[in-house]
């Protein structure tokens, strides 16, 4: 059975992230000793104690730290997978655990992103909105409708029946308003800082394009899916390219988990923290009809210790 491992995106931070893992595991300290950040990540982790966790600049670097320790435990034990993939800020870590970057790069790169990302939101009122129900066709010809109205696009398309819209709020309210006229049985506004995987976020790409240019990219040593492609990179492609249209392009998770499945994953890691990408994963297969999946989430000590008990993918 082969196995891939998901990497939690920007949303599923919460105030006491990673405190048990710093405490029971080495590997896991050592990533957050060296994290050469310019706040207390420990602090802003375990305490969060001015409610600035969810900053997309601390929010970034806190999530790629994070992953990058469970990933160090893992790696510890002889624990690979077959594919690699992320949710948006996720591809850092899923990089990161394919060897293109060590830890403290990965976490260096994600506070450059976060701190360009944020740049790039000042001034615009900005609006995202997870639709339930529609296809992809469907709510399209809602954004297009809606467009008069501002600038708003399709950026993340999660799994089978929930999408997202950014942009513009105005813009956004409007396909959305247009998406429940049109049979959409949700559409539930998100909690965000700015119009993320949009146009808006050009001039990001822009600032990483250049900061990529001073650090070192490795190959892949494991596959990586990619989230602008829903599949692995083309031998013409980098991975610079990729990211940097990916920060503003649409996510692809269901292609992304679609290609999983089709190349023969059936066990999935979610290395969180959170449980959202085992909740897209289950509704892809179901979409696709594969009832053969095993889905593990991976945040607490607790699930660590016991997975690691288990040890049925070590080398």
């Amino acid at each position: 059975m082969k196995t891939a491992f998901l990497y939690a995106g920007q949303g599923s931070q919460h105030k006491g992230m990673g405190e048990d893992l710093y405490r029971d595991f080495d590997e896991f300290r050592e990533v957050y000793d060296k994290a050469g950040v310019s706040f207390d990540l420990k602090k802003m982790c375990f305490e969060d104690p001015d409610g600035e966790l969810n900053q997309t600049k601390y929010t970034q670097p806190c999530m790629v730290a994070f992953a990058a320790g469970v990933t160090a435990i893992l790696d510890k034990n002889g624990i690979k997978p077959d594919y690699l993939a992320g949710l948006s800020l996720g591809e850092y870590s899923a990089l990161h655990a394919a060897g293109v970057w060590d830890a403290e790069t990965a976490v260096r790169l994600a506070a450059f992103r976060g701190e360009a990302m944020t740049k790039a939101a000042e001034g615009v009122d900005a609006g995202m909105t997870a639709v339930m129900g529609l296809s992809e066709e469907e709510l399209q010809k809602c954004v297009d409708k809606a467009e008069p109205e501002g600038v708003v696009s399709i950026c993340n398309d999660n799994c089978p029946g929930q999408i997202v819209i950014g942009g513009e709020k105005k813009a956004v309210d409007k396909a959305a308003e247009l998406a429940k006229e049109s049979g959409a049985k949700r559409c539930m506004p998100l909690n965000v800082s700015g119009p993320f995987h949009t146009k808006f976020m050009s001039p990001a790409g822009d600032k990483l394009r250049e900061y990529f240019k001073d650090i070192e990219f490795s190959d892949e040593k494991i596959p990586v899916v990619f989230n602008v492609k829903g599949s692995e990179r083309a031998a013409d492609e980098t991975v610079q390219e990729l990211l940097e249209k990916q920060v503003q392009s649409g996510v692809k998770m269901t292609q992304t988990i679609e290609y999983l499945l089709d190349n023969g994953v059936r066990s999935f890691v979610e290395i969180g923290p959170g449980k959202a990408l085992t909740g897209f994963v289950k509704r892809t297969a179901k979409a696709m009809n594969v009832d053969d999946i095993e889905c593990t989430t991976l945040e607490t000590s607790d699930e660590i210790k016991s997975f690691l008990a288990g040890n049925h993918l070590a080398e």
